[in-house]
């Protein structure tokens, strides 16, 4: 009477996949949320000419918020009235390892452009993006979260949005 034994399970130590490329740079899809947890935007992360940046890519209505406005009217340049969606709301972020800095970000709700650091967490699926006045000190930190390559569809991402009038 022999035991059976059941075939052994598989390494669980193993990651079940190698981490993709993706998470090893701010590249790709991040959900931003507030204090309270609401989430008020996605953004797209690409690099360009070396640097870094993210647009908007898909914006959320708090209940109970007054509505937002579908272009930046206080933006400045050639993004003065450019509309929200597709707007490149994080400019100029130059990468060393997971540091991100020398950058800066848009709040298009009253056009004031802050000086920007960004750190990427060492899983790849957290994004400290931090604005600030004159010294990092004086500044605050949001946490964003990666989403999925697929959480858009490539043809569903908005373009880049310029003033009606700028010229690209």
């Amino acid at each position: 009477n022999q035991k059976k034994t059941s075939p052994a399970a598989p390494n669980q130590n193993k990651l079940a996949s190698p981490p993709s490329n993706q998470n090893k740079t701010a590249a790709g899809f991040w959900q931003q949320a507030d204090d309270d947890g609401f989430v008020g935007g996605w953004f797209f992360f690409i690099e360009r000419n070396g640097l870094y940046e993210g647009r908007l890519v898909r914006m959320f209505k708090k209940p109970g918020a007054p509505q937002y406005s579908d272009v930046c009217q206080k933006c400045e340049g050639d993004q003065k009235d450019a509309p929200m969606l597709g707007l490149t709301i994080v400019k100029g972020m130059r990468r060393d390892g997971r540091k991100y800095d020398e950058g800066s970000i848009l709040d298009p709700r009253d056009g004031t452009i802050y000086h920007a650091q960004m750190e990427l967490s060492s899983d790849g699926k957290e994004l400290s993006v931090r604005g600030y006045l004159g010294i990092p000190l004086l500044g605050q930190t949001q946490v964003w979260n990666r989403l999925p390559d697929d959480a858009m569809a490539p043809e569903d991402i908005p373009p880049e949005s310029l003033s009606p009038g700028a010229t690209s």
